[in-house]
């Protein structure tokens, strides 16, 4: 009987023994409540025992979490409504805070998120929200962390994932910069227009001085036009040669006229003492 009882009483110590074993995994960290009071020492990855009947075993997972942050309506600094939302990334660092201080430690987190977030997008601007936003989000991440930190949780970083517009204020932005990039074209071909003044006025003033310039440009662009063998080409004469032209065929008016001017060269003619001119000798 008493050998029956003692087997009685191992059996029932082993199981006792059993039931208080636990296994934490590398990313948790336990944390034991005997009779209702927090234990300091947070149990580490392995097998732990804990005290059936008296201590009640919590497990925190300490992995980075990802809670997207849904989709806050608000009106920035400058009166345009938008609609932002964004995506937080935090992690426990004090599984005995997380446990004690706050009840449900991811619901707190995203309605700090959520209020931070409408805050944000009142004290920005909407050129800001569009491209300015590393700043916002260092910003936004300070502004959750200050609570977080309280919690036992800290705030790895935070991202403004997407800003929704209304369609008038995307039709407006379209058309600023569709003239932005009409003026730029303007001023572009202005200055274009600028700098080929400045060389044509500088290719005229050394054509001015060398009148040969201007047949050389003039015979290579006969050249350029015949090349494409399309046209129709119109080559002007040459105003030096008109002139040489002219003078030409005027001497030999002169000489088929007087064939006797032509044999002799013109001198100053003899005049006679009553000053009539007298002819040359033959």
């Amino acid at each position: 009987m008493l050998i029956e009882l003692l087997g009685a009483l191992a059996a029932a110590a082993g199981l006792w023994g059993v039931a208080g074993l636990r296994v934490v995994r590398q990313y948790e960290r336990g944390v034991v409540f005997r009779f209702g009071r927090v234990q300091s020492v947070v149990r580490q990855p392995g097998l732990t025992r804990v005290h059936p009947g008296a201590d009640r075993f919590h497990r925190v997972n300490m992995q980075i979490v990802t809670m997207p942050v849904p989709a806050q309506d608000g009106i920035t600094r400058d009166n345009v409504t938008v609609k932002v939302d964004a995506v937080v990334y935090f992690k426990v660092v004090d599984p005995v805070r997380v446990v004690v201080d706050v009840q449900d430690y991811r619901a707190a987190i995203g309605q700090v998120a959520q209020t931070s977030l409408r805050s944000i997008i009142g004290k920005s601007d909407l050129d800001d929200l569009l491209s300015n936003r590393e700043r916002l989000n260092q910003g936004l991440e300070l502004m959750i962390d200050s609570p977080a930190l309280g919690w036992g949780v800290a705030i790895d970083r935070v991202e403004i994932k997407d800003v929704a517009l209304p369609e008038t204020m995307k039709r407006s932005m379209s058309r600023q910069a569709e003239a932005e990039r009409e003026r730029r074209a303007r001023v572009i071909s202005a200055d274009g227009e600028l700098q080929a003044s400045a060389k044509l006025a500088q290719a005229a003033a050394a054509m001015s001085r060398h009148p040969a310039a201007l047949q050389l440009r003039l015979l290579e662009t006969v050249v350029q036009v015949a090349s494409e063998k399309n046209s129709t080409l119109v080559l002007p004469f040459p105003v030096e040669l008109l002139r040489f032209l002219e003078a030409s065929t005027g001497r030999a008016v002169e000489a088929a006229a007087d064939p006797a001017a032509a044999e002799i060269p013109p001198g100053p003619r003899p005049v006679s003492p009553e000053g009539r001119d007298e002819p040359a000798a033959g």
